[in-house]
């Protein structure tokens, strides 16, 4: 059966089971990106409503952490190497990129390793590279900080702003701002922390629950799954991305994870400071903790007007923010979920989101 034929399927099945008015939610940043990309919304009933949730890195990057950045760009002597969506966020007096106009060395790679050998190369200049992400970016980040450790390198350090997912869906459903029905879990955390990683929230909320791929049969497939138990009245937590998700995770990475950080509360744009939801970099590994020399107090302010925050947490949509489309838009971000590929609001914008 072809491609075409088999989401076809899906999709008259999903509409033979689907009677109830649901809330689905995405954490994941990837699986809002794709759930716009082809128009998946569209293919659904309309008593079907997809929430996107806070699962884009750069997007729920508290606004003080940013400060933290720019101001230690600004003032320090140091090079910063990171990944490409971070250069456009903007901070309360600027971004990476308007730094790096300016003449400071701001460094885009695709590997956290190549960091180690910038660095070597450049022995005279201390640099720092942004670990950014959730679990799944958090092990190549532990990884570059081992090294850097074991090769003695003394002008690279590290800003961990790593996030945990868990601790934020937990959040959202404790909030009760908008009824959630089943959640569409990340399938690339998942491959990291495991079907088990979400017993937790699982056993606490007793929430549908399904661990979804990323093509778009794979996303069709696991909301069939959800919305068939949803409909059911049954609570599960399923996965349906075996292919790539083991019941205990990628044991590796996690031993990554734990050599290096430590368990840290965190704040989220959107969400405010969560407890026991990011990764610290652990005393072992303090040395190359840019923390442990420039400890700013930042004074922080919210971008005005930016609904980033309610976008994040599903109670509003791209368009109900008065800046959308018209101050904020890709080419011109105001707001961090325009910025990144997988922040909603880049998504709805170029790919539209309504179901009509």
């Amino acid at each position: 059966m072809m491609i075409k034929e088999k989401a076809e399927e899906l999709v008259n099945l999903i509409n033979k089971i689907s009677k109830k008015e649901i809330n689905l939610m995405e954490f994941c940043g990837t699986h809002t990106h794709e759930i716009f990309r082809y128009g998946i919304r569209q293919l659904l009933p309309k008593n079907i409503n997809l929430l996107s949730g806070p699962g884009c890195p750069v997007c729920v990057t508290s606004q003080r952490d940013i400060d933290y950045l720019i101001t230690l760009v600004e003032k320090e002597d140091l090079g910063v190497i990171t990944f490409g969506d971070l250069l456009n966020v903007p901070g309360s007096s600027g971004s990476l990129n308007k730094l790096r106009l300016k003449g400071k060395e701001i460094r885009v790679v695709y590997s956290p390793l190549e960091s180690i050998k910038i660095a070597k190369e450049n022995r005279n200049k201390k640099y720092i590279l942004i670990g950014i992400g959730f679990e799944t970016t958090a092990p190549s980040i532990a990884y570059t900080i081992i090294k850097t450790k074991e090769e003695k390198l003394e002008n690279l350090f590290f800003l961990s702003l790593h996030k945990l997912t868990p601790p934020a869906m937990k959040a959202i459903l404790d909030m009760g701002e908008i009824r959630i029905d089943g959640i569409i879990g990340p399938g690339h955390v998942s491959t990291i922390i495991g079907r088990k990683g979400w017993l937790d929230v699982f056993n606490e909320y007793k929430i549908p629950f399904v661990i979804t791929g990323f093509k778009p049969l794979e996303i069709l497939y696991g909301l069939y799954k959800l919305i068939e138990i949803i409909e059911k009245n049954e609570k599960q937590l399923i996965n349906a991305y075996p292919s790539s998700v083991s019941e205990d995770g990628n044991k590796k990475a996690l031993e990554l994870i734990n050599q290096v950080f430590m368990i840290d509360d965190a704040e989220w744009r959107g969400l405010g400071i969560l407890k026991k939801s990011g990764l610290k970099i652990n005393e072992k590994y303090k040395d190359l903790d840019i923390k442990s020399y420039y400890d700013y107090k930042i004074e922080t302010k919210e971008i005005p007007g930016c609904k980033c925050g309610e976008v994040l947490r599903g109670i509003f949509k791209p368009t109900d923010c008065p800046l959308f489309g018209k101050l904020c838009r890709p080419d011109n971000p105001v707001g961090p979920c325009m910025v990144s590929q997988e922040g909603t609001c880049s998504a709805f914008y170029l790919y539209g989101g309504e179901n009509e």
